[in-house]
């Protein structure tokens, strides 16, 4: 650092969305490398310890606990550098969470800077997480026996180079009208640094360029911006690791975008003291910010009541009450679509199955509110290779009973002609075969929409899309999802109240024999008559996964805590062994599936848990399950030592 010159550094680690372990690797792998280089700052993205774009997986306690304990490792890591390093990760607070980032340096963090503006616009949507870091200054627990303050007006100063004063401002900071870099300056810093997350669209660069340069030469001091790259989700938006290192207007290095690099310059300090002392805006008002707090985490016996059926109520009253209004909503819901598109006709396939007759109850009601006539319903049978007697029964008469148009179409034949075109054995009862009649029915309900110049409404419900149970492109789709937010248990009383309360006895029979039927696809040949295919024997029971379902995104728990109360709510029922074997396959299935979920079709939410990605679930489609599962290998092994 010998006359002012101070070697800093802005690094993009590659990334993988929700994997902390990984995240950190990198980040200490890159931190090492150009520490070798002699870089005294350096300077990574914005909650690159989780990276950015984890949407609602930012409030689950298993991501935020996972954060830390990198943070952790980094700090560790940074015991044997001689050099002050930028990490940004979430942190919680007083019941609020914080986009921060953390200045470590010798194995100590010196402090976490909480970024105060939030976007919330376009394709941002910080605010859903995050609070405000504007009036925050208090002391944060990280770990045992170590606090830390957290307070946006902190300005980290070298003791051995008393003119190196870093302040901290993070992404959006920048962009607004009064970035908190300005009264950082004022308050004595000679160097910014930005932990950023700024996506690239056309001609973004040469914006944030200017913005960073420019922002360096109002305030005659260093700017250090790194930002998001590759590893990041690509969901929606891409991100580019544009880096750039600034001092007074000028552009000391910049990255070449797309690339994941780390640049290095060197900022000189006493030039900006030298060129701040021909100003007389600039004065010193350093501030310290102090604060202990302390919690003592203990385990604790439950003797709390834990509802097993969390969606469906236990009073029978209150049960029936919800159900008249979900169906209402529901069919509300499917009234304006129709409304709003001028259709007087709906097409829907019937299986014989809960979820489908549900879909049909509900059309159903919603043509009688318009004044509509039923015979606009067009149902449609479509049996195949794994159809019973029983449920292709139910499916006519149900349709009959509703005063709906039938229509049968076979797909028999359309699916082996399938088959020879694409050389699929048709004795090889593989995901091709299975797939193949979900998408040829899809198909025909599409074409048939087409004719009668129709809705084709939407039949698959929560449970199925939490599970990504649903073949993508075939029952996955439709053109309105009536059953999106109501999950199997729910489903299976609300078919019931319909089945308890219609004064038609011959439905109500039908209905309860659905109700009897045993949840399949009917993709595979029955047997001796009967359904082959029982879904509950393939991913498990519905009510568990319900359970699991509630607890992970209403209440945001992890494994652990999921995994512990399922074993109180269903101790009569099942076994730890098959409760977390369960859990396991929820885990990986859900983040397995996302994509699925991110492309639904419109559908209305009725309940406090929904899917929807343009709602309650902006998860990234390849975000990480490592944390998770990690967590559940422990609980494994845990499990197999009692």
């Amino acid at each position: 650092m010998k006359d002012g010159f101070v070697k800093v550094a802005a690094v993009t680690p590659k990334v993988k969305v929700a994997d902390v372990d990984f995240n950190c690797d990198e980040i200490i792998s890159e931190m090492k490398k150009v520490a070798k280089e002699g870089a005294k700052v350096i300077v990574f993205p914005e909650l690159c310890i989780t990276g950015y774009t984890c949407g609602d997986l930012f409030l689950h306690d298993t991501l935020l606990g996972s954060a830390k304990e990198g943070l952790k490792k980094i700090v560790k890591a940074t015991k044997s550098l001689d050099a002050i390093v930028f990490v940004g990760l979430p942190v919680d607070y007083k019941n609020s969470l914080y986009n921060v980032a953390a200045a470590v340096s010798h194995g100590e963090v010196l402090g976490l800077v909480p970024k105060i503006y939030l976007p919330n616009y376009n394709e941002f949507y910080e605010a859903r997480y995050f609070a405000s870091g504007a009036d925050i200054d208090g002391v944060v627990p990280l770990w045992k026996d170590e606090e830390v303050t957290i307070s946006s007006e902190q300005i980290f100063v070298c003791e051995d180079m008393p003119e190196l004063k870093i302040g901290c401002e993070i992404c959006e900071d920048l962009w607004t009208p009064e970035p908190p870099s300005i009264s950082l300056v004022k308050s004595g810093a000679t160097v910014i640094v930005n932990l950023s997350a700024s996506d690239e669209l056309t001609g973004k660069d040469t914006y944030r360029k200017n913005l960073v340069s420019g922002q360096s030469g109002r305030l005659i001091c260093g700017y250090i911006y790194a930002s998001a790259g590759d590893g990041e989700s690509t969901q929606d938006v891409v991100y580019g690791g544009h880096n750039i290192i600034a001092e007074n207007g000028s552009v000391l290095a910049e990255s070449k975008r797309f690339t994941n690099n780390a640049i290095i310059s060197e900022i000189d300090i006493k030039k900006i003291i030298t060129d701040r002392r021909r100003m007389t805006t600039f004065f010193s008002e350093d501030e310290d910010w102090l604060t202990e707090f302390n919690l003592k985490v203990s385990d604790t016996k439950l003797t709390r009541y834990i509802d097993k059926t969390p969606f469906v109520p236990s009073d029978k009253l209150h049960r029936e009450k919800r159900c008249d209004e979900i169906l209402m909503i529901q069919s509300m819901g499917l009234k304006k679509r129709l409304e709003h598109t001028g259709c007087k006709n709906a097409v829907i396939g019937i299986s014989g199955g809960l979820d489908s007759t549900l879909a049909l109850l509900v059309t159903v009601r919603a043509f009688d509110i318009l004044g509509l006539d039923r015979k606009g319903i067009t149902a449609v049978t479509m049996p195949g290779f794994g159809t019973t007697d029983r449920t292709y029964d139910n499916a006519v008469s149900l349709i009959k009973a509703l005063g709906a148009t039938f229509k049968e179409v076979s797909i028999t034949a359309s699916v082996n002609q399938h088959f020879s075109d694409i050389g699929q054995d048709p004795l090889n009862h593989d995901v091709t075969y299975e797939n193949s009649q979900a998408r040829e029915r899809t198909q025909i309900l599409m074409d048939i929409a087409n004719m009668k110049n129709g809705l084709v409404i939407g039949t698959g419900d929560l449970s199925e899309l939490a599970l990504g149970w649903a073949t993508y492109n075939g029952d996955h789709m439709s053109m309105y999802g009536v059953n999106a937010s109501v999950p199997k248990t729910l489903v299976r009383h609300l078919v019931r109240y319909y089945a308890d309360t219609t004064y038609d006895k011959k439905l109500s029979k039908v209905l309860l024999d659905v109700l009897d039927t045993p949840v399949s696809p009917e993709l595979l040949p029955p047997e001796d008559g009967k359904i082959s295919q029982k879904t509950e024997d393939i991913v498990g029971p519905y009510e568990l996964h319900d359970f699991f379902l509630y607890n992970m995104l209403r209440q945001g728990f992890g494994p652990s805590k999921i995994y512990r109360l399922a074993c109180e709510a269903w101790e009569d029922t099942y076994d730890k062994e098959t409760i977390l074997k369960w859990l396991t396959i929820f885990t990986r299935r859900f983040f397995a599936q996302q994509f699925k979920r991110s492309c639904l079709p419109d559908g209305p939410k009725v309940g406090s848990v929904a899917v929807s990605p343009r709602g309650d679930l902006r998860m990234p489609s390849d975000a990480s399950s490592a944390v998770w599962m990690s967590e559940l290998e422990k609980l494994k092994d845990a499990v197999q030592k009692r």
